[in-house]
């Protein structure tokens, strides 16, 4: 009706909280809210007819390039933002999957996704263009896989719509359930990366008969879809593993790299879309739609393009393939880690049957990397079996630092995965068998202590209880100072328990007395391995925090207070939080100084000394 009258509708989700919902009105300021209870007893009713509404009826005549809708999108300041969209937009979109679907009026599609997730426009619209059927499914069934399978079963669905997330449970579901769907033809996904690896145990089950599987790639800012891979055939090893095709007709895919040059098949960069499903832009954000809907170098003057933010790579085949997003990647403990690689390697063990990785920082400082699973049958010891094959495929900084089980995944209204929902890690500390001998007892409390843990057992891995390579350093040194044996970093990584260390240090010398030689002042020392490495550091990616290791030491001997001046000036260039001013809790600045004792004044005049905690 609204469409009809020439308006634009902005779809509000009355699940969502209302901060959020207050948020969307108040920026698009609508002139009518049409809800299912009476807002103000003040306010209009409506009354309409069953006959076409005409331009003489109408304010102004209606154009295919009027706005269509506005859907609210989440912006990354947390303020959300409006996607104008109008009728040839979702026009143009339809009659590009058309050729691909065979749309009729025999179909009937599956209204699953909330109105104000972009998903709900192919729901709706498909059936309304076509003269389909839909069936409007309840928000308690969206969240029960059986229900929804009965549901799709009793009415003959014919097309559904889901995200990867989502079907994945239904999928999961239909393996115990006596609910078949033998009207269904097509399922479409969108909304999230797909990993067609994940359908294998379908496409088995169901064979030739199978419904189409297609991955449909679009965001909001170019009309819901904006391309098209069939995954019919989810066994084969061949496929990428997110693979989401061609563009539609109309639609041109350009993957670029940070200076907007093309970059050949099988080399990652950021996907452009250039044609005639690209949006208007951000209702009332001019700076914001200039930024993200750029001029095309590729084009006539005057065309479009929108910077999606994903970054996808060409295959030898012509395809595209989801790599991730780009502000997905992360770095901890100075390598960069995609998660979604990560998730892929999880996702393909044995017994998992869906799989999500996120890094979390639930200690200030501490980044990790955590998978969480759903098992495709009940399973004991699948998060252990997750651990060491996820050792076997990657690099250990990518091997995640915690596996939880679920019974399922969270979703949020949208079906998409809830990382907010996420429980907090619990690392399995293998305290079922105590320590038997002293030795082992020590190295447990050591284990505990660099890691934060209450209780490490002695059986339990110390890479499997979030440990890492700059903590693996740590407990050497403490092993080192406890037992005054020498054991190199190797040992922890070839003997990571307690009980497999504590054999190791029968054979370990003994502990090396740390020596520094006397070095004249009028001579520059060369620098060690260590101070190169950080040299590289410091050149190649800038100041960091990264490789510091805070300890302290006393110093015996006559002071150099020229060398200690210039190290101390060397610190604080290096690093800003030293020169910074923060406002303390009374209101007077504070300062965050190095601690000094027993200094001479030409040392103190170097940086203010606010106490002697550290002495030198």
């Amino acid at each position: 009706g609204i469409l009809k009258a020439g308006g634009a509708y902005v779809p509000v989700d009355p699940e969502y909280p209302a901060e959020r919902i207050d948020a969307t009105l108040t920026d698009a300021s609508p002139q009518l809210v049409v809800t299912a209870e009476l807002v103000e007893e003040s306010a209009g009713m409506i009354g309409y007819e069953d006959t076409c509404v005409t331009d003489l009826e109408r304010r102004a005549s209606l154009r295919p390039a009027h706005p269509a809708y506005v859907i609210y999108t989440s912006g990354s300041t947390g303020r959300p933002k409006g996607v104008v969209v109008a009728h040839e937009h979702v026009v143009s979109m339809f009659r590009a999957t058309e050729g691909l679907l065979s749309f009729g009026a025999d179909d009937v599609w599956s209204w699953f996704h909330s109105p104000a997730f972009d998903f709900s426009v192919w729901e709706l619209w498909g059936a309304l263009l076509y003269g389909g059927r839909v069936i409007v499914v309840p928000p308690d069934v969206t969240r029960s896989p059986a229900d929804f399978l009965h549901l799709l079963a009793q009415h003959r669905v014919t097309i559904l719509s889901q995200t990867p997330s989502a079907f994945y449970q239904l999928a999961q579901a239909a393996e115990t359930s006596d609910a078949s769907m033998p009207a269904l033809r097509a399922v479409v996904f969108g909304g999230e990366a797909l990993d067609a690896r994940r359908l294998r145990r379908w496409c088995a089950r169901h064979g030739d008969e199978a419904p189409l599987l297609v991955n449909m790639y679009g965001i909001t800012e170019t009309t819901v879809h904006a391309t098209h891979a069939l995954v019919a055939s989810a066994g084969d090893d061949t496929l990428p593993g997110s693979p989401i095709g061609q563009g539609l007709s109309g639609l041109r895919m350009l993957v670029l790299d940070s200076t907007l040059c093309l970059v050949p098949p099988g080399v990652a960069g950021e996907l452009y879309v250039v044609g005639t499903q690209v949006a208007r832009g951000y209702l009332d954000r001019p700076g914001l739609t200039a930024q993200r809907f750029v001029a095309c170098p590729f084009s006539a003057a005057g065309e479009r393009m929108y910077r999606t933010g994903d970054v996808v790579r060409w295959t030898a085949g012509g395809l595209l393939e989801f790599v991730g997003r780009a502000d997905d990647q992360v770095k901890i403990r100075g390598f960069r880690i995609e998660p979604g690689e990560v998730e892929a390697v999880v996702a393909g063990c044995d017994g998992v049957a869906q799989a999500a990785v996120v890094v979390r920082e639930d200690t200030a400082g501490d980044k990790r990397l955590v998978a969480y699973v759903v098992g495709s049958v009940p399973t004991n010891g699948l998060a252990e079996a997750v651990s060491d094959y996820a050792a076997s495929q990657l690099p250990r900084h990518m091997v995640p630092a915690a596996v939880m089980v679920l019974d399922s995944l969270p979703l949020t209204v949208n079906g998409k995965l809830d990382r907010g929902a996420l429980p907090s890690p619990q690392y399995t500390t293998g305290t079922g068998r105590l320590p038997v001998t002293a030795r082992e007892e020590i190295l447990c409390r050591l284990f505990a202590d660099v890691l934060g843990l209450d209780r490490v057992g002695p059986d339990a891995n110390f890479f499997h209880l979030g440990g890492h390579s700059l903590l693996a350093t740590q407990l050497i040194s403490r092993i080192r100072e406890a037992f005054g044996a020498e054991l190199p970093v190797r040992a922890l990584f070839e003997a990571p328990t307690a009980v497999s260390l504590a054999a190791r240090l029968d054979g370990a010398g003994v502990a090396r007395p740390t020596v520094r030689p006397a070095i004249r002042s009028n001579v520059t020392p060369p620098l060690s391995y260590g101070q190169q490495r950080l040299w590289f550091e410091d050149r190649l990616g800038g100041p960091t925090a990264i490789y510091d290791v805070p300890f302290a030491y006393r110093l015996t001997g006559g002071l150099d207070v020229g060398a200690l001046g210039d190290a101390l000036r060397d610190v604080l260039v290096r690093h800003e939080v030293l020169r910074t001013v923060f406002a303390s809790v009374d209101g007077r600045p504070r300062q965050v100084v190095l601690a000094v004792e027993d200094l001479p004044a030409e040392v103190l005049s170097v940086v203010p000394v606010a106490s002697a905690d550290l002495t030198a």
